[in-house]
């Protein structure tokens, strides 16, 4: 492709609406193009890189014995009400009517879709398993789009479904789709680990959300120094501290700590370290039900894990207003002695003795306190938030902490939606069995800005190999000098012979300015036709991500860059 003959709209400028820096780098690089919030064109140059992820992906997915095929991005309120989600999926989900007030709405997922088209033909377990993806655009409406390609309200996903008979059969057919995964991000020469996530709203027993490593990361991450194990930290387990509380040595005290709300403020004045501090957090969940949760002083929950231990889909920290009726005292006095509601305790509380806490008195706090002498827990529960330095739950390691986006979550959903959807086949003994069912999404626009976001420098971006939009751009430094033109162009045209997708910069500018926009738009190989290498029979390769710059004999030239191409693109 010649430039000169290319839509490529590169911008000096960064937009100012563009947050991190994918959002930004695409938007100057020309790939993208804003039409609403959370909804982008995908412009000639983006759309090259979309297409090198789908085809990864598509050659995995058939590859693990998925089969294509292609489903409505409209989906009938039926279907959605069959399997409750009508109701349950919140404002996200973007509803309308046709002409004849039926309501409809625009797909975020397609379960109840691919199940109902599952449940009408497939009848007997000699057609199992089977997992069926598509390739298609969806729509979430997001409260606050934003971040680009990372957060819109319009993407492309790779989404597939799988189906079996039992447990086992499924557990198979996750154990294919993970493995597809792995290999899809290896192709796509992205760092990447495989971590247990919570299922969400999606539902389901387990999963493993597939996250590219970057410091802007919208997400955090546990993994192992030791093993493989690595977890979301909303997921991430912690081993329960070994032994039992020392028995009490102190008698339960009241201290006046006026106007201290804040646990390292009242561990200060009482001249105790936070780790001996108990604090007191009121939450409410959508029921409305209020739950007193306790966690050392230097410890942070993790709704997550609270919300499936008490079976719920949101907790908040209780009003003030609601603090005070049931302590009896402001926020940030709050304590479980007396306390008519729910007392649930982390774990790491099991062992501690003697510790501080809130006499839901203002301006007071107790020392000496006991769990068991003072006040009873309900239970103690594994609640709080995975820090580095944390011993793994798998082995002796340690737990260390990264940032990664989300690129890809695998699911077992079980029977969730096809039992709602009365899915069923006959097993070999005749008997009718509900369907066992996993999903498997990749968000296909997000992978492409991730990549970015883990790839790139202060001039731009900085392509893997696989997911380049070119492979090679040959520049030439003045194509009005008709050496320098005639060289150019049959250099563009051995590579093209080669196989190798290369753009040729046959613009009438200065080579800094080319230079400037090779950097951004980030295609991996640079090769400089100029006047001064051509006296000595050679042109210039540069390679984007290290910068190294080698002398290329013209002779062979395209048959050396094609092979750094190539080795490139071998997954290591």
């Amino acid at each position: 492709m010649r430039y000169t003959q290319y839509f490529l709209p590169t911008l000096k400028e960064t937009p100012g609406d563009a947050e991190v820096v994918s959002h930004q780098l695409m938007a100057r690089a020309g790939m993208i193009r804003k039409v609403a919030a959370g909804i982008y064109d995908y412009l000639p140059f983006g759309l090259r890189v979309i297409r090198k992820v789908e085809n990864i992906v598509r050659e995995e997915m058939n590859r693990a014995g998925a089969i294509e095929l292609l489903m409505p991005a409209i989906n009938p309120a039926d279907l959605w009400q069959q399997s409750g989600r009508w109701q349950e999926y919140g404002k996200e989900l973007l509803r309308l009517k046709d002409r004849k007030d039926t309501e409809f709405c625009v797909g975020p997922t397609h379960e109840e879709v691919v199940t109902e088209i599952v449940r009408g033909t497939v009848s007997s377990y000699r057609q199992l398993p089977l997992n069926l993806y598509q390739i298609q655009t969806k729509f979430r409406d997001e409260l606050r789009p934003r971040f680009g390609l990372m957060r819109g309200r319009e993407f492309i996903m790779k989404d597939a479904y799988s189906f079996d008979v039992d447990d086992a059969g499924s557990e198979v057919s996750y154990q294919k789709m993970y493995q597809a995964y792995r290999r899809i991000f290896e192709r796509c020469g992205l760092d990447f680990r495989a971590v247990e996530a919570d299922s969400g709203t999606i539902g389901g027993s387990f999963s493993h959300e597939f996250m590219v490593l970057a410091e802007t990361g919208e997400d955090a991450i546990v993994s192992c120094d030791n093993c493989e194990y690595a977890a979301n930290v909303e997921k991430a387990e912690l081993r329960a501290p070994v032994g039992e509380a020392a028995a009490p040595t102190m008698e339960l005290g009241k201290v006046e700590t006026p106007n201290l709300k804040s646990i390292d403020d009242v561990a200060a004045f009482l001249k105790e370290k936070p780790q001996q501090m108990v604090k007191t957090l009121m939450l409410q969940n959508e029921r409305e039900e209020t739950v007193a949760v306790l966690l050392r002083g230097d410890r942070k929950l993790n709704e997550v894990k609270l919300c499936n231990f008490l079976d719920c889909n949101h907790i908040q920290m209780a009003d003030e207003e609601l603090v005070r009726e049931i302590t009896g005292s402001p926020t940030g006095f709050s304590g479980p002695i007396g306390l008519s509601r729910r007392v649930i305790a982390d774990q790491d509380l099991a062992t501690m003795s003697d510790f501080g806490l809130g006499a839901n008195e203002e301006n007071f706090h107790l020392t000496g306190a006991n769990h068991g002498r003072d006040f009873q827990v309900e239970a103690f529960v594994d609640l709080r938030e995975a820090v580095a330095g944390d011993d793994c739950p798998r082995c002796k390691g340690k737990l260390e902490i990264w940032r990664g986006i989300e690129v890809g979550h695998v699911f077992k959903l079980g029977t969730k939606y096809s039992e709602k959807m009365n899915a069923t086949v006959l097993d070999d003994q005749g008997k009718e069995r509900t369907l066992v069912m996993g999903c498997y999404g990749i968000g296909i626009g997000r992978t492409a800005a991730a990549a970015i976001e883990q790839n790139h420098d202060d001039n731009g971006i900085i392509w893997p190999m696989p997911l380049a939009p070119f492979q090679v751009i040959v520049t030439m430094l003045n194509p009005k000098d008709e050496a320098v033109s005639a060289a150019g162009e049959k250099l563009y045209q051995d590579l093209l012979d080669e196989g190798i997708e290369v753009l040729l910069d046959d613009r009438d500018e200065r080579p800094g300015s080319k230079f400037k926009d090779a950097d951004l738009i980030g295609i991996p190989l640079r090769v400089n036709v100029g006047a001064r290498g051509l006296k000595e029979q050679s042109f210039e390769l540069q390679d984007r991500r290290g910068g190294e710059r080698v002398m290329l004999s013209i002779e062979g030239a395209a048959t050396k860059v094609a092979e750094q191409v190539r080795a490139a693109l071998v997954v290591k």
